[in-house]
């Protein structure tokens, strides 16, 4: 069967003024594939990314990397989803964007009956993030109850996910954001610290917190803007983990640095890295879906926008003014 779809795409890289909606042909699924409904969609950080040129790809592409529908068609090979099934993922390649789509089936899982549409759209590549940064992402020793970790862009999607469950494993997790209204989300979502970095120097406020002994492990999404300042809070031998580039990439630096700093480590984070397998998506994937059903970590969807508004989105996200999770009904 083939039947037309609704979907955003960029001719060329540039602001949100290329994205457009096309009318696109959907055919069947092949070998390890599916064709997916899609019910709603999500958005992320990565999306402006492709569409900027920060990350480069092939023209004309299809953006978006999350989403959540019914299976519509499963393909040779396929057995761990069947017509009928309610989906989710967060996937490569691009093209969420979309009504229906034929998509390869590796990194789609089943969508518990206890989480909505709405929720399974908005949760999966942010929470599966959150996941591996706090499960797999780790100092050296690793992470034990009561230690101080921090957070930039803690009143984000990622940013509030990893608050509560940081809180629900026992860590001190300092968040900071550009607004008062944005700490006070992120601690009212688990951040035992919140620091406005517009209005207050977020590595003073670090080591004000921990006595001066600094951070094991910083988590930046930010990536420039935050980057000196964030090494300056590890303590010896801590681990800097980089998984954004929210104001821009990180420039070059010389390893030397990082000696005089304290010996420390330094670790460039992708979600699809840790999604290599099926077996480790399902797993990650699990983990996430118990967070959630069992109430530990809340959904925050604080944001929706029609297809047809998608450019605004970007704008909206690009600018801060989002927090927690985004959306784009169909």
């Amino acid at each position: 069967m083939t039947s037309t779809s609704r979907a955003v795409q960029i001719d060329q890289h540039g602001g949100p003024e290329q994205l457009k909606i096309a009318t696109v042909t959907v055919g069947e699924p092949g070998p390890g594939e599916i064709r997916i409904r899609h019910k709603a969609v999500g958005l992320n950080f990565i999306d402006v990314y492709q569409r900027s040129g920060l990350y480069q790809l092939p023209m004309p592409l299809n953006l978006g990397m999350e989403a959540s529908g019914v299976v519509e068609a499963v393909g040779e090979g396929v057995t761990h989803l069947k017509v009928g099934d309610r989906a989710a993922y967060a996937s490569q390649p691009p093209g969420s964007y979309c009504e229906v789509r034929v998509m390869p089936a590796k990194c789609v899982c089943k969508l518990p009956d206890a989480i909505s549409f709405e929720t399974g759209a908005a949760m999966m590549l942010k929470g599966l993030t959150a996941q591996y940064l706090l499960k797999s992402t780790l100092p050296q020793g690793g992470l034990h109850k009561g230690d101080f970790i921090l957070f930039h862009a803690a009143a984000g999607g990622v940013g509030l996910i990893a608050s509560q469950w940081a809180n629900a494993l026992g860590y001190q997790l300092i968040g900071t954001a550009g607004s008062d209204a944005k700490c006070k989300l992120a601690l009212a979502n688990g951040a035992a610290f919140a620091i406005n970095y517009n209005t207050e120097d977020f590595l003073v406020k670090v080591k004000e917190i921990t006595g001066g002994k600094g951070v094991k492990v910083v988590y930046d999404s930010v990536g420039k803007d935050t980057w000196e300042k964030s090494l300056d809070c590890l303590s010896p031998l801590g681990l800097m983990a980089s998984f954004g580039n929210a104001s821009g990439p990180v420039p070059a630096f010389s390893p030397g640095i990082l000696g005089g700093k304290g010996s420390l480590y330094v670790t460039r984070q992708t979600l699809f890295t840790h999604m290599s397998t099926r077996e480790n998506t399902q797993a990650m994937a699990d983990d996430l879906f118990e967070a959630v059903t069992s109430g530990k970590v809340k959904i925050h969807i604080d944001q929706t926008y029609p297809l047809a508004n998608v450019a605004q989105a970007h704008i909206d996200l690009e600018a801060r003014k989002t927090t927690g999770c985004t959306i784009i009904t169909l």
